[in-house]
């Protein structure tokens, strides 16, 4: 079961953060071209720097915790995830914080819904 940790904690955040779309509406999904900017950049720096890591044999990541599923360069499957819904569910939750306070993070709301 201990090899359930590592995804038990990525779908944990999924499901506290998933009704923020559905209750608040704030259109994370729907706007998946803003998404998707917000993610890839991070996305591919950081698998990078993890890959690099690897390799250099300064990280590792233990066999109890994960699946043992290694992607190509020894990366965990759980860590490609963690790398796209951490991402995920910091949208959600900024979103869900734009829309209930009507603060503009920066952007205008008129913006943010079009």
């Amino acid at each position: 079961m201990e090899q359930l940790t590592y995804l038990g904690l990525l779908v944990g955040c999924l499901v506290v953060t998933a009704p923020l779309e559905l209750v608040l509406r704030v259109r994370v999904y729907a706007r998946w071209r803003r998404l998707l900017l917000a993610v890839v950049p991070e996305f591919v720096v950081f698998v990078g720097w993890v890959l690099y890591a690897i390799a250099q044999g300064h990280w590792d990541y233990s066999a109890d915790r994960t699946l043992g599923v290694r992607l190509p360069g020894g990366i965990p499957v759980e860590e490609v995830l963690f790398f796209l819904v951490v991402p995920l569910c910091s949208v959600l939750a900024l979103e869900a914080v734009r829309r209930v306070t009507g603060w503009d993070a920066g952007y205008p709301a008129e913006e943010a819904d079009a």
